[in-house]
């Protein structure tokens, strides 16, 4: 690209200054966002135009900064022009709404975890308590056979002194 001559850098000049108005005001194309890139595009100029080359500033680098100044200050006073900033912030809440929840989470685990265990060691005790008393039972416990059980008399006669 060849150097520009001042009538068209000046239409260039207008239609960046034109573009940034309108981008920051929030007035941005879909699947843009508020950046250089965005703003040159909207200008119809060449995006290198806002660099330095070869140790010389671009010709439209101080549109390039005026811009970044303004964006920072509107971002400064929270008057989000890009709704990837917004969209950003959101994202960033519910991440760290989501930390929360599986922090929450895994201790409810951790908590079940160890109640399991107890549980568990519980139970086995039972079931060896059972087990002895079993076996305690059994050499405790005669085996009645038919006909050899003593004979109880359940009838009630009342003695003579009653």
């Amino acid at each position: 690209m060849g150097r520009l001559d001042r009538e068209t850098r000046a239409r260039n000049e207008a239609a960046i200054r034109t573009a940034m108005d309108r981008l920051l005001r929030g007035d941005i194309p879909p699947g843009s966002g508020c950046d250089l890139k965005t703003l040159a595009r909207q200008a119809g100029v060449p995006r290198t135009g806002f660099y330095p080359k070869s140790g010389r500033p671009g010709p439209y680098q101080h549109l390039a900064e005026e811009f970044e100044r303004r964006l920072a200050s509107l971002r400064q006073t929270g008057k989000a022009t890009d709704p990837r900033d917004a969209q950003i912030a959101r994202l960033k809440t519910e991440n760290t709404r989501l930390k929360e929840r599986l922090a929450d989470q895994e201790t409810t685990i951790a908590e079940l975890n160890a109640f399991k265990t107890r549980a568990i060691s519980r139970l086995t005790a039972q079931h060896a308590e059972t087990e002895r008393l079993r076996q305690h039972r059994q050499a405790n416990v005669r085996e009645l056979r038919p006909g050899t059980a003593p004979k109880i008399n359940f009838s009630h006669q009342p003695n003579s002194s009653e």
